[in-house]
């Protein structure tokens, strides 16, 4: 799988990154630790070298069934994790860092990331000049390769630039959720800083296998999904009717399709969720699928008829 610069820094990243959110249980339902470590290490063997977590999936747990997966090969990969609103204080970003650290059984990480801006979900407001400050020690110290914030807005992320230099930026970003595109993306690829997707499928939405009634497990969160509200729902079924013919003309699947379109936009790379051995290798097939500019502009298309119909809020949930 071929490598791609992360933003300016030094750190290569696959186009096709595995998300680990699932790993951590927390909000989702039916996940194994042994299943999820044998899809780990899948994905590494399919050329997958680029791996997203963050402490708040399973207070940890996520982390350490990451770095329990991948500890002999750990050189060979690229760890990119996250540290919660909750905890942007300098001090606490510090420490947050050491504790990813000890979890991820490692002495650095690539891509340290603010998970939300200060003040989401009901956290304190903490200036982002102080948490970028414990960013840069934190790479000065070597504890950490590579900055990146995740859910910021353009604003949000002119802002923290000023204080540090930011390498990517993790949006919501999919044919069916788009609103990266008329904030921040125009300022990543005027300043290269590299679009980590995440919910490049919009959450398993575009693999089509959710159908009109399906019904979550329970403690699975994805039924709070905007996408899933019968007046979107509908869109999106009429739009994956639209996708299939496309797909069966690349002989790919619906999958696969979404995460090709998400890698084919400048400067993106699509970090996708999986849960078993299968999933992961249908997920780095993506990179084989080569589409035109004819496939492009029609897929554009589609993805508007659901995007068009949404409001201006970029949380993809209502909790």
């Amino acid at each position: 799988m071929k490598l791609r610069s992360l933003g300016m820094s030094d750190v290569r990243i696959t186009p096709i990154i595995m998300g680990t959110w699932q790993a951590g249980k927390r909000m989702w339902a039916g996940i194994d630790d042994a299943e999820m470590t044998r899809a780990i290490r899948a994905a590494f063997d399919a050329g997958i070298t680029t791996f997203d977590t963050a402490e708040e999936y399973g207070w940890g747990h996520s982390e350490r069934i990451l770095g329990k997966a991948l500890a002999n090969v750990r050189h060979q990969v690229v760890y990119a994790t996250k540290v919660f609103p909750s905890y942007l204080k300098y001090d606490q970003v510090i420490e947050r860092c050491d504790r990813s650290l000890k979890n991820l059984e490692t002495d650095y990480i690539d891509l340290y990331q603010i998970h939300w801006p200060a003040g989401s979900w009901g956290t304190k407001m903490v200036p982002v000049e102080e948490s970028m400050q414990a960013m840069n020690e934190l790479r000065k110290q070597g504890k950490i390769r590579a900055i990146g914030v995740s859910n910021f807005s353009r604003s949000q992320l002119e802002e923290a630039g000023l204080f540090a230099r930011i390498d990517s930026l993790q949006p919501p970003y999919s044919l069916f959720w788009r609103h990266v595109e008329k904030d921040a993306m125009p300022f990543c690829i005027e300043n290269n800083i590299t679009i980590m997707a995440y919910s490049s499928m919009a959450q398993g939405i575009l693999t089509g296998k959710f159908g009109p009634h399906h019904k979550f497990a329970k403690g699975d969160h994805r039924f709070r999904h905007k996408l899933f509200k019968p007046e979107n729902f509908e869109r999106v079924q009429r739009a994956l009717s639209r996708l299939r013919p496309i797909a069966d003309r690349h002989r790919v699947s619906l999958g696969q399709l979404a995460l090709a379109w998400v890698i084919a936009q400048q400067g993106v790379c699509a970090i996708a969720g999986a849960r078993n051995v299968d999933q992961v290798l249908q997920n780095a097939k993506a990179t084989d699928v080569h589409l035109s500019a004819n496939d492009l502009k029609e897929l554009d298309a589609i993805g508007r008829s659901v995007t068009d119909h949404l409001n201006n809020n970029p949380v993809m949930w209502e909790f």
